[in-house]
């Protein structure tokens, strides 16, 4: 996984809540054992038309928008524990969701998958959508390490909260693998060390 540390980024606003993972990507594309090419796929149902053609009317395909960072309505990634979800959102370019509520079972994948599913009030959150709608260039300011998102254009300092340990693999960019393989000079020290009970 790519590291994360701080992210400077617009924003792509999509605040319909209740938005769960088959509408994040339909089951139809679960085919593939592999997290690529999953991006493509993303919000296909209310991306595409019948014919494959992008519905101007849909955010991701609005030239208004981009960013590394979607802001997305309350109760996102509900319904099924499909890790595809977040493997779509990360292939799709996103590096953090911000919402004021996440599906416990995506709230798990996200992390697992390098992607930092950041919880803010509901206030905070429509300030948000409210000023990138307004003014799409805006940038927010993720700093991973010191738990705060930062917006200069409406003076926006906020701090979040996340797991220590998820923290921690987010920055070095481990999964729960590297994490340990990582461990491994520490882990041999105390195998040395530790009286053995027979």
């Amino acid at each position: 996984m790519e590291k994360f540390s701080i992210l400077n980024s617009q924003a792509v606003p999509l605040p319909a809540e209740n938005v769960d993972t088959d509408q994040i990507i339909p089951a139809r594309f679960l085919k593939a054992t592999t997290r690529e090419g999953f991006g493509k796929n993303l919000f296909c149902d209310w991306r595409y038309a019948s014919d494959g053609t992008p519905k101007p009317d849909f955010v991701l395909n609005d030239t208004r928008y981009s960013g590394q960072i979607l802001l997305a309505g309350k109760n996102f990634g509900c319904g099924s524990s499909r890790e595809h979800a977040a493997w779509a959102i990360y292939d799709a370019g996103f590096r953090a969701v911000i919402s004021s509520y996440f599906a416990d079972i995506f709230k798990g994948n996200a992390l697992n998958n390098g992607l930092l599913p950041l919880q803010v009030s509901e206030e905070v959150l429509q300030a948000l959508i409210n000023q990138v709608q307004a003014q799409p260039d805006t940038k927010i300011s993720i700093n991973l390490s010191e738990q705060q998102l930062h917006v200069g254009a409406i003076g926006l300092t906020v701090s979040f909260e996340i797991d220590a340990y998820k923290k921690e693999c987010l920055l070095h960019g481990y999964d729960d693998i590297d994490f340990l393989v990582n461990q491994k000079e520490a882990i041999v020290n105390y195998e040395k060390n530790r009286q053995w009970v027979y």
